[in-house]
């Protein structure tokens, strides 16, 4: 498929700052979503969570798109994540959520569950440790009653080879965190505050965010990031790096006013916070949402996917606004299989290679068929 990308991109329109797509995307072969026994052993791909039938799951993604169930599931499930060092992977339940799953990515079939703290949700997000001893969860306070926030956070630090048992807890640094990320010396914790769209955002205007950097050790701070009184009805939540420190934010707001507000950041060493830069129409056109971001392999391009702005918009890593493309209810988002390359995919089955340069952004592949893609995927191998 390598092969036939690059012989694709040779031919295939670049979109500038401005433009639309008009066309030109290769169309691959629709295919149904098998509901059998994994035929081989998934070691390269995607993984991703998704609807199937009148239910969820976690899928796997093989490198035609392909997808197949992992892990069924009754609730919804949010971020995934995939063991370094072996060939299990946790899907955790969407905020406010009591169940993860734990699973064999190679040969599909749920092998544990575990629920939250006493007194808390899942926020939707964890993360192995780099030698998979380790699973960090953001999990969710239950405030006290009459008071509108998410709750405070805590980091619960959990032993895969305890069945995933707590051991230690750490503060997030702030109220309702959603995602966390190791970049760096620093475990990066994105604080979202009163997160858009729940009774608690009613008639607000202050989120409360921020980002906390922690010792991925012991949960000292280290640095924290916070946004402009004219930015404080983001909330930040989820998080991007590049493999050699760079880390990014993006946001979502709690106002619908109309008003152009970054809603990508890049994050500082001490955790102080950087906008990227855009013209006011494509902010606007993210509708205020950013449901998922990434790196390419490179890490020398950062891509968000918007399900309410229906589109996955390109920045280079500095900061510098590309382009963006159509992928309707699009908000699954992971790194391609080559430089400047994403893989997104839709609510409707569709999952699309977006191909990044300067000049431009254009879609160079699709595959139509598949489940309905939630919020998050994650590449392997």
């Amino acid at each position: 498929m390598a092969t036939d990308m690059r012989a694709r991109l040779d031919h295939a329109p670049l979109i500038g700052r401005r433009g639309l797509l008009l066309g030109g995307a290769a169309l691959l072969a629709a295919a149904a979503l098998p509901g059998g026994p994994r035929a081989a052993e998934l070691d390269e791909g995607w993984l991703a969570t998704a609807g199937v039938g009148e239910g969820f799951a976690a899928v796997g993604l093989d490198t035609s798109f392909a997808a197949t169930p992992e892990a069924p599931s009754d609730a919804r499930l949010h971020g995934i994540e995939a063991s370094p060092v072996g060939p299990l992977a946790v899907a955790v339940g969407r905020r406010p959520g009591r169940i993860a799953l734990v699973f064999d990515r190679r040969k599909g079939g749920v092998v544990a569950r575990f629920g939250p703290g006493e007194g808390r949700v899942f926020s939707g997000h964890g993360r192995f440790t780099a030698d998979g001893r380790l699973l960090l969860t953001n999990e969710i306070e239950h405030p006290a009653d009459g008071v509108r926030a998410m709750g405070r956070g805590v980091v619960a630090v959990r032993a895969v080879d305890g069945g995933f048992a707590i051991h230690d807890e750490w503060p997030s640094g702030g109220d309702g965190p959603h995602d966390l990320m190791r970049s760096g010396a620093a475990l990066v914790i994105a604080n979202g505050g009163i997160e858009p769209n729940t009774p608690e955002a009613r008639d607000a205007e202050v989120t409360g965010s921020g980002v906390t950097l922690v010792d991925p050790t012991t949960g000292a701070v280290r640095g924290e990031g916070k946004l402009s009184a004219d930015l404080a009805s983001l909330s930040l939540r989820h998080l991007a790096r590049d493999g050699n420190g760079g880390t990014v934010v993006a946001a979502q707001d709690l106002l619908k006013d109309g008003e152009a507000r970054p809603l990508l950041f890049r994050i500082a060493a001490d955790g102080a916070l950087t906008p990227f830069d855009a013209p006011d129409e494509a902010w606007r056109a993210l509708r205020g949402y950013v449901g998922s971001v990434a790196y390419d392999p490179s890490g020398r391009f950062v891509a968000c996917a918007t399900p309410r702005g229906n589109q996955v918009a390109v920045w280079q890593a500095d900061g510098r606004y590309i382009g963006a493309v159509p992928l309707t209810d699009g908000c699954g988002l992971a790194a391609g299989a080559e430089a400047g390359m994403f893989v997104a995919a839709s609510g409707y089955g569709e999952v699309i290679v977006v191909k990044a340069a300067p000049e431009g952004v254009a879609i160079t592949a699709r595959r139509t068929g598949g489940p309905r893609y939630d919020n998050h995927m994650v590449r392997i191998g």
